[in-house]
């Protein structure tokens, strides 16, 4: 028998997810509108470079195309025990949604402000998804109070912590 996890379910219970990359500048970049999980479509190899973690979003989009969705400039590096087929680390990957919510999503894209941006790539119940966020992007002055906001709310858990003490 193995080691008890505990808060972890099993493989295919509906709690098991791992993120398993981030984009973690991109909450500070834009203002997040509402949140997607889609599917995406990979190659063998790439599924388990994803399980050992070897994926970056950085600089990463995603964009509609002949009614369908893709995911562009996500780095999935190469699986080193894959088989002689060595795939582009940066190619388009095709998402998973339901017709009406990438019509839905097209439309506001094409909007002007809007982008769609992955937060992050994990695992779900052994599939993997990615979290799509339908962003405005911040400026200057936003970045700015988002920074004064989240010091000030640190020195009130300062303060409360040492008003316990």
């Amino acid at each position: 028998m193995g080691p008890l996890l505990v808060g972890r379910g099993k493989k295919g219970d509906a709690n098991d997810t791992r993120a398993v990359a981030t984009h973690r500048k991109a909450r500070h970049k834009y203002n997040v509108v509402e949140t997607f999980e889609a599917g995406i479509v990979l190659a063998g190899g790439e599924v388990k470079s994803l399980r050992a973690g070897r994926a970056s979003l950085e600089g990463s989009f995603a964009r509609p195309r002949r009614g369908e969705l893709y995911l562009l400039e996500a780095q999935i590096m190469p699986y080193t025990h894959a088989g002689p087929v060595v795939l582009d680390p940066r190619r388009p990957r095709k998402l998973l949604l339901k017709r009406r919510e990438i019509r839905r999503l097209s439309a506001r894209v094409e909007q002007r402000g809007f982008t769609l941006v992955p937060l992050k790539i994990y695992f779900r119940r052994g599939w993997a998804k990615v979290e799509l966020a339908l962003c405005t992007g911040k400026t200057f002055g936003d970045k700015r109070e988002a920074v004064k906001a989240a010091e000030a709310k640190r020195h009130l858990a300062r303060a409360r912590l040492q008003k316990r003490r």
